[in-house]
């Protein structure tokens, strides 16, 4: 499932290229036709992402809100003005990625035929994006993304995010840490990835219940989540091991020496040399170092 800082990608790829456009909204697989029918022919007037929600404003005050969940995602394509990601999410087994674009140098003339179950499609007069798949994919008005938004705890990549309603919210539970981290009412964005690499990086153990963090431990929490989810968006992947943690110099990091934890289950601890252990928590793979992670 894409995380946060894939959602405000898109959020930025959004008001890139469409932001100010005039769309032709439509819906070729037509389970979406009626909600197309209500944006076609509108003008885009921002994107905004909190966690893994995306808002696309309308000027008819409508607002397009999109949850890609575990399988769903946008590819882009355009004239030489859609640079960026041509591919932003979760297609099924494959997991989260992000494909950029390439100018193969042929002229644009216009939007593909729609491939494949297309819930979504938006036009310009400069390019297309296609939506695949998504959980959720409804038009809302103004009171009914405040509702949503008001449900959601904060998320680290905005501007002004409450750190202190975040240690509020951690610290008056007592479920473990593990768990708080991956729901959306405690933390807004943060899925299986971040989940298991801040837990390593911070040295909490995904059993430790909120209630037993310190106010100075869910501090240093935030700040690392803010930090390595802005990484993120900066670079279009997760990555969050240190340059003298890895086993390669190589740029781009390759992708087995991106991660301290996920998906490392039987390798040795980075740090220690433990093997790292992996179970499931909340339905999810869990990955954790025994060692820098006691109990």
């Amino acid at each position: 499932m894409p995380e946060g800082h894939s959602i405000h990608r898109l959020a930025r790829q959004f008001n890139s290229v469409f932001s100010g456009r005039r769309l032709e909204v439509s819906s070729p697989q037509g389970r979406f036709a009626a909600g197309a029918a209500r944006l076609d022919g509108h003008v885009l007037v921002n994107a905004e992402a909190h966690g893994k929600q995306l808002f696309l404003a309308f000027d008819n005050d409508l607002f397009l809100r999109i949850h890609l969940g575990l399988y769903g995602a946008f590819d882009f394509g355009g004239d030489s003005s859609f640079l960026g990601a041509s591919s932003i999410g979760a297609p099924r087994k494959v997991g989260e990625r992000e494909i950029a674009s390439d100018d193969d140098g042929v002229a644009y003339a216009g939007p593909p035929v729609p491939k494949g179950a297309v819930r979504v499609r938006m036009v310009s007069p400069n390019g297309w994006a296609d939506l695949r798949g998504p959980t959720a994919c409804e038009v809302i008005t103004e009171a009914e993304k405040s509702a949503v938004v008001a449900r959601l705890g904060p998320d680290p990549l905005q501007d002004g995010a409450d750190s202190a309603e975040f240690s509020a919210r951690l610290r008056r539970r007592g479920s473990p840490v593990g768990l708080l981290l991956m729901n959306q009412e405690i933390l807004a964005g943060v899925g299986n990835v971040y989940r298991a690499e801040v837990l390593f990086r911070q040295r909490l153990s995904p059993w430790r219940l909120g209630k037993a963090v310190g106010e100075d431990e869910a501090a240093a929490l935030w700040a690392d989540i803010v930090k390595v989810m802005n990484d993120g968006v900066a670079q279009g992947r997760i990555i969050t091991t240190l340059p003298a943690d890895r086993q390669s110099d190589d740029e781009p990091v390759p992708r087995e020496d991106a991660h301290y934890v996920y998906q490392r289950t039987g390798l040795p601890c980075r740090k220690c040399g433990t093997t790292v252990a992996g179970t499931e928590m909340g339905a999810r793979k869990l990955y954790w170092c025994p060692v820098c992670q006691a109990r």
